[in-house]
C-alpha cells in the first residue's frame, strides 16, 4: 500500500513571525495537528496498528447501565469542574470559574458556568415568587412566574462576563494559574425570556423616566441601576438557559439578562424593577464598578464589556512535546457585537497573522478562534488581538495600565501573553 500522502509544502509556509501558519494550513488534506497536554501527563506512544482479528473490549461483553432521570458526564471526565474562590468567613460569599482551558466550541454548559454570590443562593419557591414593576409607571404591574410563561419569549446566545473577570492582570507581576483560574468569570449560554420591553409597555413608562433599579431576592438583596433605554432595546427576563429552567446558581426563577453589559447588571433571582429620573447610586455601581484613573477622575457605570480575546491552548499548566506543527486555539467575545478579526502572534507581537473564526460568530457571543503554528523548539510568545465590528481594538496591556492606572479592579481586557520556553512549558509573562 502506498504511503498516504502529507500536505502540500506551501501549507507549512510561516506567513508571520514564530511559524505561524496561514489559515489554509487548517483545511489542508493530511496535516495533524498536535495539541498541547497537561505538563503531567506521560508522554503517549503512537497508537499501534490493528487488524480485523484484534480482541474486542470488555465493556462490548456487558450489558451497560440503564437510563438515568437526568445525564452525568463520564467518570472519566470528572476532573473538569469550576474552581471555587470564596470568602472562609462567609461560603455564600464569593465565585466560582468556568475552566475554560478544558472546554471546546462556544457553549459553557450549564453545570460549568461560572458564579458570582454575594450571600449564598436562595431557595425559591416559584409558586411564592413574583416581580413588581413599579416607580414611574402608569400603573405598576406585579407578575407571576405562570404569568410570564404565557408571554411570547426570544431565545439569544450570550456571552456574560464578570466586570471583575481577569482583574489579576492589573497586579504588578503576571499570575501564574490556568486560564479558567485566571479569566473564567465568562462564559456563554443560550438564555430564553420575555423581552423585558414588553413588560414595561404594559406598566407605561412615564415621561422623563431615564432609569431603573433592578433588585434581586438574595440575602444580600442585590441592587443596581440601569438606563431604561438598554432595557427597552434588547433585555429579557430569562426563564430558562441552555433549554432548561434556569437553575437556583443561576437566578431561579427569574433573572435579568442584559446583552454586552457587565455581568453585575444581569441581576438574579429578580423580584422587582423600580423606574425613576436618576440611578440609585447603589454600594455596586460607588464603592464597587467605580475605578478611579490617574488624572484623579473615577469612571462610572462603565456598563459594556470590550473586545477581548486570550488563548486556551496552548496555555499556562499545558506543555508542547518538542517541535511540531500545533493547533492554536482561543476564545474571542465583545459587548459591542459580533467579532470581527482575531490575530495571533507567535514572536511577541512583532507580526501579527489572521486567525480562523469558527461558524457561527454572533453578535455578543463567545467566538472560537483557531490557528496552526509550526514550533521549531526556540522560547517565544504567543498572542491574540480581537477586533470587534465596531472596530474596538483589545488593546496592549501597557496601553490599558497608561490609559486608565493600577487602582482599578474591573473591565481588564488587555491582550494575554504566554511564554513557551526550550522545554515546551507554558506561563503567563507580561511581554
Amino acid at each position: 500500500m502506498a504511503d498516504t500522502p502529507g500536505p502540500p509544502g506551501d501549507a507549512l509556509q510561516p506567513v508571520a513571525g514564530g511559524g505561524l501558519l496561514g489559515r489554509r494550513a487548517l483545511l489542508t488534506r493530511g496535516l495533524v495537528l498536535a495539541t498541547a497536554g497537561s505538563a503531567a501527563a506521560p508522554l503517549q506512544a503512537a497508537a499501534p496498528a490493528v487488524s480485523a482479528g484484534d480482541p474486542s473490549p470488555p465493556w462490548m461483553h456487558t450489558p451497560g447501565r440503564p437510563f438515568t432521570v437526568y445525564g452525568q458526564p463520564s467518570k472519566h471526565e470528572q476532573q473538569v469542574i469550576r474552581r471555587i474562590s470564596g470568602n472562609r468567613l462567609l461560603p455564600g460569599n464569593g465565585v466560582s470559574l468556568t475552566p475554560l482551558e478544558e472546554l471546546e466550541g462556544i457553549i459553557t454548559p450549564t453545570g460549568l458556568h461560572f458564579e458570582r454570590h454575594h450571600n449564598g443562593v436562595p431557595d425559591i419557591d416559584p409558586a411564592q415568587h413574583r416581580l413588581l414593576i413599579h416607580g414611574r409607571v402608569k400603573r405598576a404591574l406585579s407578575f407571576g412566574v405562570d404569568d410570564l410563561l404565557r408571554y411570547p419569549m426570544r431565545s439569544q446566545l450570550l456571552v456574560l462576563e464578570c466586570g471583575g473577570n481577569s482583574n489579576a492582570g492589573w497586579h504588578p507581576e503576571p499570575i501564574q494559574r490556568p486560564v479558567g483560574s485566571f479569566h473564567g468569570l465568562v462564559s456563554c449560554s443560550e438564555w430564553t425570556g420575555v423581552p423585558l420591553s414588553v413588560l414595561l409597555d404594559e406598566a407605561g413608562i412615564e415621561p422623563r423616566t431615564t432609569w431603573a433599579v433592578a433588585e434581586g431576592a438574595d440575602a444580600f438583596a442585590m441592587n443596581v441601576s440601569l438606563p431604561v433605554a438598554k432595557l427597552m432595546d434588547d433585555a429579557i427576563v430569562a426563564l430558562y438557559q441552555n433549554g432548561e429552567r434556569l437553575r437556583p446558581e443561576h437566578g431561579y426563577p427569574l433573572r435579568l439578562i442584559v446583552p454586552g453589559w457587565e455581568g453585575v447588571l444581569n441581576v438574579k433571582w429578580l423580584r422587582r424593577l423600580q423606574l425613576s429620573e436618576q440611578p440609585l447610586m447603589a454600594r455596586n455601581e460607588t464603592a464597587k464598578y467605580t475605578e478611579l484613573l490617574p488624572d484623579g477622575k473615577a469612571r462610572m457605570f462603565t456598563f459594556v464589556m470590550e473586545a477581548k480575546s486570550l488563548i486556551t491552548s496552548p496555555s499556562h499548566g499545558q506543555h508542547l512535546r518538542g517541535p511540531d506543527v500545533y493547533a492554536i486555539s482561543g476564545l474571542a467575545w465583545s459587548g459591542r457585537g459580533r467579532i470581527r478579526r482575531v490575530e495571533v502572534s507567535a514572536d511577541g507581537g512583532r507580526s501579527w497573522a489572521d486567525a480562523t473564526l469558527q461558524d457561527p460568530v454572533l453578535p455578543r457571543c463567545m467566538t472560537r478562534f483557531r490557528a496552526a503554528w509550526k514550533w521549531d523548539g526556540r522560547p517565544t510568545v504567543l498572542k491574540s488581538r480581537a477586533t470587534d465590528e465596531t472596530g474596538d481594538v483589545q488593546p496592549e496591556r501597557s496601553a490599558l495600565v497608561a490609559q486608565r492606572g493600577t487602582n482599578g479592579y474591573f473591565h481588564y481586557n488587555a491582550i494575554v501573553s504566554w511564554a513557551v520556553d526550550e522545554e515546551g512549558n507554558v506561563r503567563h509573562v507580561y511581554a
